[in-house]
């Protein structure tokens, strides 16, 4: 049996989002045989870690989700520790958290990314920062927070820069078209989910985790050279960015035009939601790995930085196959 502490919470925008992922997770870890500490994550850095002496974990979930918790800085502290922890380590953490960073390495890596601006807010302020219509986002957050679709004669654009909190701005042109995304499991991508949003107009925040939010087509019903080209794109992207465990890559497919399309990498994420909602779970069980052996797997490719690769599961991925 192996002790295993969760975390989850903690103080990003996505907090709510964590709780939900660590409780589930915590769930299927106690169901598939392991011990189950649950760790709620606050603003005290020096808590969480008295908090890991006294549970003396074999390994370290980490259901944390958005900064501080998917950035690299609890990262940091369980390397520290010299904790065993899943998901991706302090770089590849690091690298997928800042958008324009990742694009740096997804551009050098040759693989397909929309052009970008960093702006503040004062400039978004001023004027558009590209023609309309255009996307803008946080540099650094997850799970669609804060991003918005600028369309021409919209009046939202000065009103959004005057509350914006969330740092330095990346401005992209709008990509028309369908939203994909593919997990990775390892050394193996899964396979293409298509979202279509129910609740807004693009995969929102709301879009992600409310109920009816979204509505998943699993397989994506697009064409075989966009099935490969995905699957292919997101484990370069996860290769490219140094990733272990599980990540996920989401995609815009722009069919509006003549032949088979265009793919756009948007980003990757280190640790992926892992709610009732949430996509890796949708797209394990299609391959027949139920959420408990899903959860375990994800233990099993724990280690921290500086120790050598975690054991391999029983079976590997055969699953995935």
């Amino acid at each position: 049996m192996t002790r295993v502490a969760v975390l989850l919470g903690g103080i990003s925008a996505e907090r709510e989002v964590s709780l939900s992922s660590g409780t589930q997770c915590a769930a299927a870890l106690e169901k598939a045989g392991h011990e189950v500490t649950r760790i709620e994550v606050g603003q005290d850095p020096a808590a969480l870690i008295q908090a890991l002496r006294d549970a003396k974990p074999d390994v370290v979930f980490n259901a944390l989700h958005g900064r501080f918790g998917e950035d690299g800085c609890v990262q940091g502290i369980l390397d520290w520790l010299g904790i065993p922890y899943t998901h991706s380590g302090v770089r590849a953490s690091a690298m997928a958290m800042n958008k324009a960073t990742a694009k740096a390495a997804f551009t050098a890596a040759g693989l397909p990314v929309a052009p970008h601006r960093l702006i503040e807010a004062a400039e978004l302020e001023e004027a558009d920062p590209l023609p309309t219509p255009y996307v803008i986002k946080p540099v650094e957050e997850g799970s669609s927070v804060g991003v918005h679709i600028i369309k021409g004669g919209d009046n939202r654009r000065a009103e959004i820069a005057r509350t914006w909190r969330y740092g330095t701005i990346m401005a992209e042109p709008y990509i028309p078209g369908r939203e994909l995304t593919v997990a990775v499991m390892g050394d193996r991508a899964l396979e293409v989910t298509e979202i279509n949003a129910e609740a807004g107009e693009f995969y929102d925040y709301d879009s992600k985790y409310a109920d009816g939010g979204s509505r998943h087509t699993l397989p994506a019903p697009v064409p075989p050279a966009i099935r490969a080209r995905a699957l292919e794109v997101a484990l370069d992207a996860h290769r490219a960015l140094g990733c272990r465990g599980v990540s996920r890559s989401d995609f815009r497919y722009d069919d509006t035009g003549e032949g088979e399309g265009r793919l756009v990498l948007l980003e990757v994420n280190t640790q992926p939601g892992m709610t009732p909602t949430s996509l890796v779970p949708e797209q394990a069980a299609h391959f027949g790995i139920a959420f408990p052996e899903l959860c375990d797997w994800i233990v099993s490719q724990a280690r921290h930085d500086g120790m050598p690769p975690g054991r391999v599961p029983p079976g590997g991925l055969r699953h995935a196959a």
